[in-house]
């Protein structure tokens, strides 16, 4: 099977949190494909190191996402390492599942910290640079848990229905600027932590019976609408909210 090129990606310095492994990992080498110039950060600086090796001078950094200056700082250098960041893809989240009357303020907190801060922080840094080039494109990972809520998720899902309302807020905002901003919000994606922790056969069974579409959902498949969401392709599409979970919602 044949997927799409953008040549408007060629050059391109492209963004990108929590882009060890996982989704995020897929993300870096999809950009990088694309002949784009990709830097990324992620807490694990071995997996980062290991990436950046392998696709021969990503720009990498560890960096915990919840210390706000550090994030700031990363965005910054990168851009002065590689060009203006005119793409962010603002990928870090934890969803870790938690009970909610066991879950305590600062834990609370703490989730927030992970999963909506650093988009916020991220975006804010970025924009001098995107408006100063003319126009960027900001892409907030989401999740299909924003729209549905489920059980021991209320964190996670708060944190996600938030990154689609800021999506849509600073689409409005920087729209002027030339700098689109859209979410998209993936199913239950296969990655190495999914299979892990929680995608038993039953759980997999059970998503099944709930989807349209009767096979996995791939990082590839959420990387593939990354890579559109941030090319000329899609240059009157901001502001939006993109599903993108095999038909579940």
């Amino acid at each position: 099977m044949a997927f799409a090129s953008y040549p408007s990606l060629q050059g391109k310095v492209v963004f990108i949190t929590g882009g060890a492994s996982g989704i995020g990992a897929t993300f870096v080498q999809s950009f990088h494909d694309q002949g784009a110039k990709v830097a990324f950060v992620d807490l694990d600086d071995a997996a980062g190191q290991a990436l950046a090796q392998k696709l021969g001078g990503a720009w990498f950094r560890r960096c915990d996402v919840t210390e706000a200056e550090a994030l700031q700082a990363a965005v910054r250098d990168a851009g002065e390492a590689l060009g203006p960041v005119t793409v962010l893809i603002n990928n870090v989240a934890n969803d870790t599942r938690h009970k909610a009357a066991e879950t305590s303020p600062e834990a609370w907190r703490r989730g927030l910290a992970v999963n909506l801060d650093p988009a916020f922080i991220a975006s804010t840094a970025a924009y001098p640079m995107m408006k100063q080039a003319g126009g960027g494109v900001i892409v907030n990972v989401s999740s299909i848990n924003a729209l549905l809520g489920p059980a021991e998720l209320a964190g996670y899902a708060a944190a996600k229905g938030a990154i689609n309302s800021m999506s849509k807020s600073l689409a409005r905002e920087w729209g002027p600027d030339n700098i689109r901003v859209n979410a998209l919000s993936p199913g239950w994606v296969v990655t190495a932590r999914q299979l892990e922790l929680w995608l038993t056969p039953e759980a997999e069974a059970e998503w099944m019976k709930q989807v349209a579409l009767k096979r996995r959902i791939l990082p590839e498949d959420i990387a593939r609408l990354a890579l559109f969401l941030a090319s000329d392709d899609s240059q009157m599409i901001t502001g939006q909210n993109l599903v993108i979970d095999g038909g579940r919602t």
